[in-house]
């Protein structure tokens, strides 16, 4: 099953690529700031999940097939331009979905085969998902998707619980994957088409509370 994981892999970066591409057109970049946010949204966070798992060197320096990817993806996209504008503002969520998706499976896998436990193949999942999305928004002066209240970590977390759990009980590779796969990309999809959002917690000052700190503030 190395193949598919391969091409999975492969399919993943174009897309969070495709995303990174996104934002810098919406961000007004040139086409230097189109191939930064697309590499760094693309491999960062395999990147990230390489150097945790003590992976040397990681993935991409041993087959810059993955630095192809994103390379074609932003001149393909750069071929189209002019049309990136016009996509909607929905575009983007779900294109990152998709990558969410594909990375949390093949973030859980990588650490599964490395000998890491259930717990950190999960978090490895979450880090290979949303390092990527989390620099390219950073970079881009944009609030994280992870750091809303969208259901965004949350569905990458729970579908790196069901991968870990169907390895666990012994389910077929193919079966795990596309269940991690859907489970993840569901619950973000659905999240976008109804707005589905985690409880907001957020610090409340009552009016008798506010009078009572004016008065001992000094004059």
């Amino acid at each position: 099953m190395t193949g598919v994981v391969y091409w999975l892999d492969l399919a993943g970066v174009a897309v969070f690529a495709l995303s990174g591409v996104i934002v810098a057109c919406r961000s007004r970049m040139d086409p230097f700031g189109m191939l930064v946010l697309a590499a760094v949204t693309g491999i960062g966070g395999g990147t990230l999940r390489d150097l945790v798992l003590g992976v040397r060197p990681v993935f991409w320096v041993t087959d810059t097939t993955f630095l192809w990817v994103v390379l074609a993806t932003v001149a393909l996209a750069s071929a189209g331009f002019r049309y990136m504008h016009r996509l909607t503002r929905t575009v983007l969520p779900v294109v990152d979905a998709v990558g969410l998706a594909l990375f949390t499976a093949i973030g859980a896998h990588k650490a599964l085969q490395l000998g890491a436990p259930g717990s950190v193949a999960v978090v490895m999942g979450l880090f290979t998902g949303v390092a990527g999305g989390v620099i390219r928004d950073v970079l881009a002066d944009r609030v994280p998707m992870v750091l809303r209240a969208e259901i965004y970590a949350t569905a990458s977390i729970l579908g790196g619980i069901a991968f870990v759990t169907l390895h666990a009980l012994g389910t077929p590779f193919p079966t795990t994957i596309t269940a991690t796969v859907a489970i993840t990309l569901g619950l973000r999809l659905a999240a976008i088409r109804w707005n589905l959002r985690l409880p907001m917690v957020a610090w409340v000052v009552w009016p008798s509370e506010r009078q009572t700190s004016n008065e001992e503030d000094p004059p």
